[in-house]
């Protein structure tokens, strides 16, 4: 298998940072979009006849999809499974950068993946082979943890040649999964808590805000101050959009940063609990082997 393509573009509007890796026909990238101004401008895609798995990471905009003659409009952490056999779209961004992530699957590959899936994928995969443009779900689901995570394995495996083939359909194959399940669970639930895009906003920034405060966490008052919301309103919100309290998302967070230094750093398990604001390597010691089932000392012998 090819390494990854990484590609650099400069616009009249800003610079976009990707990644792209292929394998079995699917193609899989990760995008990083920096603007200069609010601008819209059109996307192609050169492979055809594809399902896309459409992962929003960071960011908000608006997306004028033609196969489906539909606009779509998006706060940062959603996705959803879209099929046309040609694809053409105009992206209004509403923020200075967008973070993606997309999967697109043959056809043929996607059908035999969802053959015996759910009956929401299986109304989705006739729809496919009619030919007809469609979308798994007018509820775009969220971005939790689990999705989160997968999609941070990919961007940082270091695996080369057909491992890194194997490790990427694996990996493909439980975003999908992960994905469809998200997506029928939002299709289910009427939001209780988070009825604003302003709300779902403040969500999205106290998330943020964790993600960048992982080694010394702010408490859930710090946090309901910082982004405009009462702390009940915070945890319900945050549990209706994550599936998760903060609490759970911040562990989840630091554990899988604790392995990624685990593989990319010569630092110790002591170093990296203390770095990641662990009261004793004990505690961290005991929280890594509770949520993967091993011990940080393993993952070095067994990557």
């Amino acid at each position: 298998m090819q390494a990854p393509a990484y590609d650099h573009l400069k616009t009249d509007t800003g610079t976009r940072d990707s990644l792209t890796w292929e394998f079995d026909g699917i193609r899989m990238g990760h995008a990083i979009s920096k603007f200069r101004t609010l601008t819209e401008f059109t996307a192609f895609s050169a492979m055809t006849d594809v399902v896309r798995l459409h992962i929003g990471l960071r960011g908000n905009y608006s997306f004028r999809y033609r196969q489906l003659d539909t606009t779509f409009d998006l706060i940062g952490g959603h996705h959803n499974l879209l099929y046309s056999k040609d694809f053409e779209m105009t992206v209004y961004n509403r923020t200075l950068e967008l973070e993606t992530f997309g999967v697109q699957f043959p056809r043929e590959t996607f059908l035999k993946f969802t053959a015996n899936a759910t009956d929401l994928l299986k109304r989705f995969s006739e729809r496919i082979i009619n030919g007809e443009p469609v979308i798994l779900t007018d509820d775009w689901g969220a971005v939790d943890p689990a999705i989160h995570q997968v999609i941070d394995q990919i961007i940082h495996h270091r695996y080369t040649g057909d491992l890194q083939r194997l490790f990427l359909l694996s990996k493909s194959i439980e975003l999908l999964v992960c994905c469809a399940e998200s997506c029928e669970q939002a299709g289910k639930t009427q939001p209780q808590f988070l009825k604003s895009n302003t709300d779902k906003e403040k969500i999205l920034a106290a998330r943020d805000l964790v993600n960048a405060r992982v080694d010394c966490p702010p408490s859930l008052s710090e946090i309901a101050r910082t982004i405009g919301l009462n702390e009940y309103k915070l945890k319900r919100g945050f549990k209706e959009t994550f599936n998760t309290t903060v609490f759970g998302y911040l562990t989840a967070q630091r554990l899988h940063l604790a392995r990624r230094y685990l593989l990319d750093t010569q630092k110790t398990a002591a170093e990296i609990a203390f770095e990641l604001g662990y009261s004793t390597p004990q505690h961290f010691n005991n929280a890594f082997k509770k949520h993967f089932g091993h011990t940080p000392q393993n993952v070095r012998k067994n990557p």
